[in-house]
């Protein structure tokens, strides 16, 4: 009888231990995998031919103020101080991976453009079919139309191509939703369609 229970005390004691070993693995396995898949994303980005979709960086408040005007930063919702120096950290943590200037253009909002250029990647050149539509749906299609003519000559291999708008738009380009001061990588395909890499939260 006693020997009976030492069987079982190891049978249990081995399920027991392949329950925790599971259990371990179930729980680093996810963390190896976002770690493998932001290495292969950083590696893309450094041989370029991609194009980098960031929104801008935090800019407290919702949508656009009534008397909003596109050519009047005062009329807009700027980004803040913690929005600026998230655009800042977007661009050093690109720059410690040995991206250093890439081709820059920005939707005309003014948080937009400031974080293009706080990013300081090289010059910020104005491209309105990247402008939010949030508020003005009908400029959807007039938009990603253009975007799409814009992008219908991809970046070639050692360039990376960055632009800075809205949720709207990238949702819109890759089919997900990015946090303020994030953003996706996408690879042109042959056939002109944009596939989908992965997301960028440029944190270490």
């Amino acid at each position: 009888m006693t020997s009976q229970n030492q069987r079982l005390t190891a049978s249990q004691r081995l399920r027991h231990g392949l329950a925790w070993l599971w259990a371990l693995l179930t729980l680093i396995g996810p963390t190896l995998g976002a770690s493998t898949g932001q290495e292969v994303l950083v590696e893309r980005l450094q041989a370029g031919g991609v194009i980098l979709m960031v929104r801008h960086a935090q800019a407290p408040g919702f949508g656009d103020p009534p008397n909003f005007r596109v050519d009047d930063c005062a009329t807009q919702r700027n980004l803040d101080e913690v929005g600026r120096a998230q655009a800042r950290a977007m661009g050093d943590w690109l720059r410690a991976r040995g991206i250093a200037t890439s081709r820059v253009y920005s939707s005309q909002w003014c948080r937009c453009l400031e974080t293009a250029r706080l990013m300081d990647l090289g010059a910020v050149t104005p491209l309105p079919a990247l402008n939010s539509f949030f508020e003005r749906p009908q400029d959807r299609e007039t938009n990603l139309a253009a975007l799409r003519t814009f992008l219908a000559e991809p970046p070639p291999p050692g360039e990376l191509l960055v632009l800075v708008t809205h949720q709207v738009t990238i949702t819109a380009v890759s089919g997900t939703s990015v946090a303020s001061g994030e953003g996706v990588l996408l690879a042109p395909e042959e056939d002109g369609a944009l596939r989908m890499l992965g997301q960028i939260a440029f944190g270490d």
